[in-house]
């Protein structure tokens, strides 16, 4: 009985683990191939602040942001 318990938390604790990989894995992959803000982005929301961006600006943002991803 308790043999059974132990394999029950033991196959749960590798199946989230499993899990947690996985997903983080895929989730990453994703956000490569699609990534959550692009340089045009960047440029309409430094335009919409009031300042025209240089294309050295918005590298220097883009690596920023990626250095964090």
């Amino acid at each position: 009985m308790l043999h059974d318990i132990l394999m029950i938390l033991l196959g749960l604790v590798i199946g989230l683990v499993i899990g947690f990989f996985g997903a983080r894995m895929l989730m990453k992959k994703y956000l490569k191939k699609n990534p959550p803000i692009n340089e045009k982005m960047i440029e309409a929301m430094m335009s919409g602040m009031g300042r025209k961006p240089s294309q050295k600006q918005i590298k220097q943002v883009m690596n920023q942001m990626n250095r964090y991803m």
